[in-house]
């Protein structure tokens, strides 16, 4: 049995709504308009940036496949995944509305210094690594559409076939961002997208949280 392609696209989608990546990109942005920078120069900028997480998050895919198949671990632990995504949805509506919340679904607070310090030299190699930093780091944040994802994959999917639907949720993942890219390479659209961003994130998370919990009930009834 293959994947189901509205499934994956639906978690993928879902999946790249979260505001770690976003918000970096959005800071970085913000920061090479201030410098004047051409249109040009941002977009490329940025396109390597949404690069760097693009081909970090495929490596984290393949090694989990890989794992899950080194270590013998049986099929049918889809179902595992669907409560890991049921769990992510509840731990982000916990986040949302109980401010004191001890887990916090969001990039480490000590590795900022150092996204902050790579944006800040606006270099295309700066920027790349950046991006991996950012895909690695803010894999808690997004894990677990991902983790159940790769679980679905390894239950029903063959190797190469497996391969190529890791490509596509990964272009899907990151094809927010080159839409905010785009959009916010221009000065005004840039200051009207985050504060709508700020404006909404709550109803945001809220709506993406319950849409996920749904999706996890789905596949674990499935």
């Amino acid at each position: 049995m293959q994947p189901s392609f509205l499934l994956f696209t639906s978690l993928s989608l879902l999946d790249s709504i979260n505001p770690c990546a976003i918000s970096i990109l959005l800071l970085t942005v913000g920061f090479l308009l201030s410098l004047d920078i051409k249109r040009k120069q941002i977009l490329t900028i940025g396109a390597v940036y949404i690069l760097g997480i693009f081909l970090t998050y495929i490596l984290i895919g393949l090694g989990v496949l890989s794992a899950l198949s080194f270590f013998g671990i049986p099929k049918a632990i889809s179902k595992f995944g669907a409560l890991i995504l049921m769990t992510y949805s509840l731990l982000s509506l916990a986040e949302i509305y109980i401010p004191n919340f001890p887990i916090k679904l969001a990039i480490p607070s000590f590795i900022k210094p150092q996204i902050a310090s790579l944006m800040y030299k606006a270099s295309l190699a700066s920027v790349f690594l950046m991006g991996v930093v950012v895909g690695i780091f803010e894999f808690p944040c997004t894990g677990g559409p991902y983790l159940t994802v790769l679980t679905l994959l390894h239950d029903q999917s063959t190797v190469v076939s497996g391969f190529f639907w890791l490509i596509y949720y990964n272009l899907v993942f990151v094809s927010p961002l080159v839409i905010i890219l785009l959009l916010t390479a221009n000065k005004s659209l840039h200051q009207h997208l985050t504060s709508f961003r700020h404006s909404h994130s709550k109803k945001a998370g809220l709506v993406t949280s319950l849409l996920l919990f749904g999706l996890g009930v789905i596949i674990f009834l499935l």
